[in-house]
This record gives structure tokens, sequence and C-alpha cells, in this order.
């Protein structure tokens, strides 16, 4: 049974990167939006919401895996959401937490790091260390909030049941993205690799890439098994065959924009002229300007 619980604490509102939680406003909208849902057996996710909806973003989805000495979190929300991450997890599971897992860089995702004690695992990809390094909110008191454990391409936590897999397979949403795999529940965890069914953000500043993404995806898919369940960054969870379409559309994205500049379109033309959503039933345009316009830089046009 699906097991949903509807709590109020205290969330801020921020962006995809970081914000000094002093300018953040406090947002009861968020808070009745956010709930604790379970994915299979003892793994929870504590529901994300879209940047776009200011008025209710808590931040990305933020997986809750109840192992048998602990609990692992994937990604912890924006600053301040420490206690309303706790709260919710209370309802679950009296286990301390023991592990987190940062599956990128950005705010909403690991702006409650420091919250925890700094008895707790930080694990991250090694590009995503060097860019939360950068970000300036890890310092002075907060400065445990940093990774304790770095890998390069793969890293498995735990064993038997509790065993969890860590997957990289190159430049993305940014240069440091980690997907998830918790084999015993056959649950793929995504973070922005997967956010929603709309243009992808591509953040340049921390080593993004539209021209890598469909690839980056593809390998995913080609080289991990053994899931049938996938939580996105921040939509609800869905399928292995989403998945594989959102892989299609950044492929057809990038084909679409590599036809605009062969055409001579600027990127404000491109932009104006490139549409999916026939092919792509559901999809969302918001982001797509910001995507092409992000394409065509790395493109050098």
């Amino acid at each position: 049974m699906k097991r949903v619980l509807l709590l109020g604490t205290v969330l801020v509102v921020g962006g995809l990167s970081a914000v000094d939680s002093s300018e953040q406003q406090l947002s009861q909208a968020a808070l009745d939006a956010t709930v604790i849902e379970q994915v299979r057996d003892n793994l929870y996710v504590i529901t994300g919401s879209s940047p776009l909806d200011r008025s209710a973003f808590s931040g990305g989805n933020t997986g809750v895996y109840v192992g048998e000495e602990g609990i692992t979190l994937v990604d912890t929300k924006l600053p301040g959401w420490g206690q309303a991450l706790m709260d919710r997890i209370r309802t679950v599971s009296d286990k301390p937490v023991t592990t987190i897992i940062n599956t990128h860089t950005h705010g909403d995702h690991v702006g409650s790091n420091a919250f925890f004690p700094e008895s707790v695992q930080i694990v991250v990809q090694e590009n995503t260390e060097a860019n939360m390094g950068r970000l300036g909110m890890f310092e002075g008191d907060t400065a445990h909030g940093m990774p304790d454990t770095t890998y390069q391409d793969s890293l498995t936590l735990g064993s038997g049941a509790d065993r969890i897999e860590l997957y990289h397979f190159g430049a993305a949403h940014t240069d440091g993205d980690t997907i998830i795999l918790y084999p015993g529940l056959r649950v793929l965890q995504m973070g922005d690799m997967f956010p929603w069914r709309d243009a992808p953000f591509l953040d340049r500043s921390n080593g993004g890439s539209g021209v890598s993404f469909p690839e980056t995806l593809q390998a995913l898919i080609d080289n991990v098994e053994g899931y049938d369940t996938v939580v996105p960054g921040h939509i609800p969870v869905t399928t292995p065959e989403s998945l594989a379409e959102y892989q299609r559309f950044t492929a057809d994205l990038l084909a679409a924009v590599r036809g605009a500049i062969e055409a001579g379109q600027s990127a404000e033309e491109a932009a104006a002229s490139i549409d999916l959503t026939g092919q792509y039933e559901g999809y969302r345009t918001e982001r797509m300007a910001a995507a092409i316009a992000a394409i065509y830089e790395e493109l050098g046009h």
C-alpha cells in the first residue's frame, strides 16, 4: 500500500542554485504539497516540485532508503529543509540517517546537507565535489555538508539486501550527475538526469552538456539493468518506458537544434520554430528556449 502523509513544518523557497537561507521565505504551499510516499517496501520518496512553481517549490525528490543499520537519503532539498525532512522520515522509521547521496551540486538537492550530524557520510561523484566547493554555502559551521566520499564511474554502498549502486555516465545536466540503483527493489533514482517532461536544464557553468545528454542517457539505458520503476528529479514516480522516451526527446531536441543552425537560424528563431509537442504527448515547453540557447552556446553559435 502506498503511504502518503502530509506534514507541516518549515520550508524555504529557492532556485536550482544555492541560495542564502536568510534570504528565503517560508512557503506553506510548499509544505502542504510535499509528502512522503512509499515507492516499494523500505524505499520512500519525499516529493519535490518544479522550480517553475515558485509558490510551492520544495526542491527535488528526496529518496529515503531504510536499511538495516540506518537510513540513506538521496538529496536534501533546499537550505532550511532538514527538520521537515526528519519530520517526514520519522513517520516511517526511527532509525538514524547514516548516509546522504547527492545526485548533483544544485542547492535544491544539497541545500540541507549541513543540517545532519557530521557523522553522516556524504557521497557524490567527484566532479560534484568540485562544483559544490564553488557554491559558497559550505563554510564555517556548514562546512561538514561537503562530501566525505567520492567516486569516478561507479560505486557500491552496502551489501546484500541493502546494496545500493551509484553510476556516472558522463556530462548531461551537470558534469557530476549520479544515478542510483536499488537492485533489491528494482528501482532507479535519476536526479535531474530525468527531471520532468520538458527540455532539460543544461547547467553549462557546472559542466552540463546538451550535446552529451542523449548519449549519456543512452549509456545508462544500455548498461544498467534490473529496474522496473524510475524516480525522476521533480515529478512523480514513473516507468522505464518514460525514461526511454525522455532519452529520445533529448536526442530529437539536439537534432532539431543542429538543423536550425544548418538553416542559419539564430537561437531565438530556433526557439520560436522548434516544437516537439506533437511527438511527445504531455511534454511542456517552458524550458525549451533556455535549453536551445545553451546548446547553441555549446556548439559555438
